[in-house]
């Protein structure tokens, strides 16, 4: 990148600015507007901020109405399966008459649009209905869920880091041998399914070298039972999602090389630690923070895979088991946490991006 822009010579007589000039509101003027007088009052931070709250309250006004979708797809989802809840929790050798009275019980001689309503009404109170077997569906994620959101925040943590550090070391060396290197590395890794990494870590470092447990054991508190279980599952979560953002923040940094206050910053001798830090990551910032978005998704969806895999105590198990039992309540409550953890997320990004590129609607 340095070499190459480099070789660019500055038009005009005086270079471009390495960067544009800020106030202490942290603003950029826009272009035509005049300076504003001294000891004027700045009133261009309010409007700002009125545009960005009200974009993210779109987004997540567009988000809640997916979500209610996606949960009725899940109800309409399980009814098609064979079978209902109340045959699948039935005991041996009950009569038709004591099923028939189960299903009352359950609710399931009613509608499903009927059935959909009533729990979808009571969600907002964080009432998430009760399973096949008689209990709170929300006592019972109360325990895997916040192991399921331990361990993803822990491999989205990672796989940021990971990213960045390859990433910015790519673009510090546009078509050296490490952006090759990293590129293909980056492509192969985000190519893998969860459970393909996570079966191949099981096989190396657990089987062959023994260096890590293959499966979890549960504490009395439900927890792992030690901090080294969480490795294996938290690395064949990362590892996939460390290779989608490699990609996306070499692209990003190199759409940001390509301006002309970086060819500016070079010419002036900068250092390159300083370019990255002061010129490209700031500018890079709202597609990165878009590309950790959607890995939050994905490493919430692969969880559930992984912690099958490992004998993670989260929402893995509880999700299977709900399947099996087509108990509803607890399949769309699995869904609606884990969709609400998503959605926070993604409304976090929305915020950073609007704020990075000034809310330029």
């Amino acid at each position: 990148m340095a070499g190459q822009l480099s070789r660019r010579e500055p038009e005009g007589d005086d270079p471009e600015p390495p960067a544009p000039c800020r106030g202490r509101s942290g603003t950029e003027p826009r272009p035509g507007a005049e300076n504003p007088v001294a000891g004027e009052p700045r009133s261009a931070e309010k409007p700002r901020f009125v545009l960005v709250a009200g974009r993210v309250a779109w987004s997540a006004l567009r988000r809640l109405a997916v979500l209610a979708v996606l949960l009725g797809v899940v109800f309409a989802a399980v009814e098609l399966l064979p079978g209902d809840a109340a045959s699948s929790t039935s005991e041996r050798g009950e009569s038709a008459a004591d099923l028939a009275a189960r299903r009352t019980a359950l609710g399931l001689d009613r509608p499903l649009a009927e059935r959909f309503w009533d729990w979808m009404t009571a969600l907002p109170t964080g009432d998430l209905g009760t399973s096949a077997r008689g209990e709170p569906v929300t006592r019972l994620l109360a325990g895997p869920f916040p192991n399921t959101l331990l361990l993803g925040g822990l491999a989205l943590a990672v796989s940021v880091a990971g990213a960045l550090a390859l990433g910015s070391w790519a673009a510090l060396r546009p078509g050296g041998r490490a952006d090759r290197v990293i590129g293909v590395v980056a492509t192969m890794a985000f190519a893998l399914p969860e459970f393909v990494v996570a079966i191949a870590l099981l096989l190396v470092l657990s089987l062959w070298l023994g260096w890590l447990p293959a499966v979890t054991l549960i504490g009395p508190d439900g927890a792992p039972a030690s901090p080294g279980m969480l490795l294996l599952p938290l690395l064949a979560l990362a590892v996939p999602q460390i290779g989608w953002n490699t990609r996306i923040v070499r692209a990003a940094l190199a759409d940001q090389a390509a301006l002309p206050h970086v060819s500016a910053a070079i010419i002036d001798g900068l250092p390159r630690h300083r370019i990255l830090t002061h010129h490209l990551l700031p500018g890079a910032l709202p597609a990165v923070a878009v590309g950790v978005a959607t890995s939050a998704g994905m490493l919430l969806g692969g969880a559930v895979v992984v912690e099958t895999l490992f004998n993670y105590p989260g929402i893995g198990a509880v999700l299977a088991g709900a399947i099996a039992d087509r108990d509803t309540p607890v399949v769309a409550g699995v869904v609606a946490a884990t969709g609400g953890a998503i959605s926070v997320v993604l409304l976090l990004a929305d915020f950073v991006r609007a704020r990075a590129v000034g809310v330029r609607l």
